[in-house]
């Protein structure tokens, strides 16, 4: 981990949440543009089209996945399943930048990638026990903005939070955040351009993690 990578004003945000540990990073360093990585990922990264299964009925996915990790880290949710594809020697350089922040290690990494405004990822939260108790997450966001948001599971007296996450931007979740929050990526109103998001983790042991989103 090495503490150069980043400039003395970059400093992470705490987000203000019951019953959660959120932290927001405006913008990360990375070895080109924000633009030109994206664009790299776009074009090399063996993107997949999937169908997920939500209360036994099948959908298309509103949005493309790869999986990518260390051998074993298997991955399966709404019926979808996932063998990871080795490391690039991009996603490590990523991977290596995201752990500096966050002060731990990852092992596997899902990529989404976001077309339009019509893409979007559903409400859900990822507390399978594979990931353990209190799962660290970095999300890091390329390109357009778009709207996330954290919904709490059992209190509906909270409102929801709505996060613009900007191009470069880093997004850490820790503690109980996974236990009591669900989040999601909304689809936008106006047209806009794509996106591609890289959520890091830590899977426990080798195994199947099962997602029910």
């Amino acid at each position: 981990m090495t503490a150069d990578l980043f400039s003395a004003h970059e400093v992470l945000e705490h987000i203000p949440m019951q019953d959660a540990e959120v932290y927001y990073l405006r913008h990360l360093p990375l070895a080109d543009t924000a633009h030109a990585v994206m664009r790299h990922l776009i074009d090399e990264v063996p993107w997949r089209a999937e169908k997920i299964v939500v209360w036994g009925r099948t959908y298309p996915q509103p949005r493309l996945i790869a999986w990518h990790g260390d051998v074993g880290m298997n991955y399966t949710y709404s019926g979808i399943n996932l063998s990871p594809l080795p490391w690039t020697r991009a996603l490590l350089d990523i991977k290596r930048r995201v752990e500096a922040v966050a002060r731990t290690g990852f092992n596997s990494v899902l990529l989404n990638y976001y077309r339009d405004h019509r893409d979007s990822m559903g409400l859900h939260g990822d507390d399978e026990p594979e990931l353990g108790e209190r799962p660290i997450l970095g999300s890091l966001s390329l390109g357009e903005e778009r709207t996330f948001i954290l919904k709490h599971k059992s209190d509906k007296a909270l409102k929801p939070v709505r996060l613009k996450l900007a191009s470069a931007s880093l997004l850490l979740m820790k503690g109980e955040t996974q236990h009591y929050w669900k989040h999601g990526i909304e689809k936008e109103a106006r047209p806009c351009g794509p996106r591609v998001n890289l959520t890091f983790r830590r899977i426990l042991r080798s195994c199947d993690v099962i997602h029910r989103y």
